[in-house]
């Protein structure tokens, strides 16, 4: 992976405030359009400065003729010689409510772009908010993973080949960042549907150290010597069953010092599991596969500090990654071990599946040196999350104060994290009979708030946190739906970039 060629390859993206002078046949105009007064009725054009009377009135009554609707997230393509564009995409936005949330035009454009193969789209949006989600959505929903396709099976098109907004205002840099903050979770999905044959702690280090020095990050990667020698027994413990050893990486973004005062400094930390198979407490054969995504949280944790980096964000952040590979074999860890982690409490592994958060202490003890003022910490952690939660929603856990806050911003950009307790009393359930704590409780109850519980043990006093559980929504099992397809999803990286955002702006 060559530095000119890091990271995902999104579409170009381009802003205007006029039509395009010239027809090019593979170019889409596309239109939202919301649902008639009753279910019979024709769906109507969203009123906007780029479609006179006339265009509007083409679009209609071909959508009429057609027996169209405009239900969410409906499409229909229809011919308006009346426009310079080859043809025109009406995609629906459900009734007419005047005014629609950003994550509605979000999916709305994810699907268009789902629809739209070697072509240049164009689209209407009428604020920054509308434009900053259509682009998102159209990014994301143009998304494909084609590495491992031969010849035989490769799509033939070429996909989403540019993105033209059409906005009054003309918000070039606001399009431009919304195109680097889908780029970057696109980046996070791309590291996440690589199998683990091709990306294991070794590589996926050095994926990481491209990435970061492409955007002029600091970069460390400590290896399995390294690792062993500074005692950082979770990681150690976790890779000892693999024949390819595991990895922690470090990557820092330094913030430009902000009216005189120093920057605030934020701790990334993200689960790199790069394959589990629960070790010698082994998971069920059926849906194994699905684990080459339990490194979501290290995806989309080096996803966001690289966009931070890119975003000349005023904060320090550093991300401190820990990889490994859980596998099991003569020399793996076994239940009833005891390890000591990173800073030296002594825990005694009584559930190898129980891996995640091992590996996730060392590297929050190891974050908490750097003296953050915030830290945040994601992962593909619990079966538990998707239990209580289900699929697409993200269970956030911590400090009160901060964990709403995480959680509020999450909602806020369509990732939908909800604030979850750690309650006291679940702190009995980790006793260990020979060690300070156990990884796993007797308990069948509750287990994503007990894995949380587990990890606040290691977070440094006085340090403001949150832990976002991403089980489920870091990875689609099932069919595509608005901007996300099939496989990594890259959940939770655009939460985590809002909130480096807010943590800029108010400290």
């Amino acid at each position: 992976m060559s530095p000119a060629n890091v990271g995902y390859q999104a579409p170009s993206v381009s802003v205007s405030s006029t039509l395009p002078k010239r027809t090019v046949d593979s170019s889409v105009l596309i239109v939202p359009v919301v649902s008639g007064s009753d279910d019979s009725a024709a769906p109507t054009v969203v009123a906007n400065p780029f479609l006179d009377a006339e265009a509007v009135g083409e679009i209609e009554v071909a959508l009429e003729a057609l027996g169209a609707k405009g239900s969410a997230e409906s499409l229909t393509r229809v011919v308006v010689p009346a426009l310079p564009v080859g043809s025109v995409l009406a995609v629906g936005l459900g009734k007419d409510s005047g005014d629609w949330s950003a994550d509605v035009i979000r999916r709305a454009a994810g699907v268009a772009a789902r629809s739209l193969n070697g072509t240049e789209a164009v689209i209407t949006t009428l604020s920054d908010i509308d434009l900053n989600a259509a682009v998102e959505g159209l990014i994301l929903g143009a998304y494909r993973f084609t590495d491992f396709r031969s010849a035989k099976t490769a799509p033939k098109d070429t996909g989403l080949r540019s993105i033209t907004a059409l906005s009054t205002g003309a918000k070039k840099d606001a399009a431009q960042r919304a195109a680097d903050i889908a780029t970057a979770v696109a980046t996070a999905r791309d590291l996440v549907n690589t199998p683990p044959s091709h990306l294991f702690p070794d590589e996926f280090a050095k994926r990481a150290k491209a990435l970061g020095e492409a955007a002029g990050l600091q970069v460390e990667i400590l290896d399995e010597k390294a690792l062993e020698k500074a005692g950082y027994g979770g990681i150690i413990g976790v890779g000892k069953g693999s024949s390819r050893p595991p990895r922690l990486v470090r990557l820092t973004h330094k913030g430009a010092k902000q009216r005189g005062k120093a920057a605030k400094k934020v701790a990334l930390v993200g689960k790199g599991i790069t394959f589990d198979t629960g070790g010698i407490s082994i998971k069920p054969a059926a849906n194994m596969h699905h684990m080459t995504s339990d490194m979501g949280g290290a995806a989309a944790v080096i996803a966001t500090v690289v966009l931070a980096a890119k975003q000349r964000l005023p904060i320090d952040v550093i991300a401190t990654v820990p990889m490994a590979e859980n596998m099991p074999s003569a020399t793996a860890q076994r239940p009833g071990d005891v390890l000591t982690q990173y800073g030296g409490i002594t825990v005694e592994v009584l559930n190898t599946d129980a891996e995640g958060r091992l590996v996730l202490a060392d590297a929050i003890v190891r974050a908490g040196e750097d003296e953050p003022d915030y830290l945040i910490e994601t992962s593909t952690l619990t079966g538990a999350q998707t239990v209580a939660l289900g699929a697409r929603t993200p269970g956030v856990m911590g400090s009160d104060e901060f964990r709403d806050r995480v959680a509020g911003l999450s909602q806020r950009v369509g990732e939908n994290g909800w604030p979850m307790p750690l309650p006291e009393e679940l702190k009995d359930d980790l006793k260990s009979t020979v060690a300070d704590l156990a990884n796993v409780s007797g308990s069948r109850y509750a287990g994503m708030l007990v894995a949380g519980t587990y990890l606040r043990e290691f977070v440094p006093e006085g340090v403001q946190w949150a832990h976002i559980d991403i089980a489920g929504p870091a990875y689609n099992t099932g069919g595509p739906w608005g901007y996300t397809g099939k496989g990594g999803t890259g959940v939770p990286t655009r939460t985590m970039f809002a909130v480096l955002e807010d943590i800029a702006a108010n400290g």
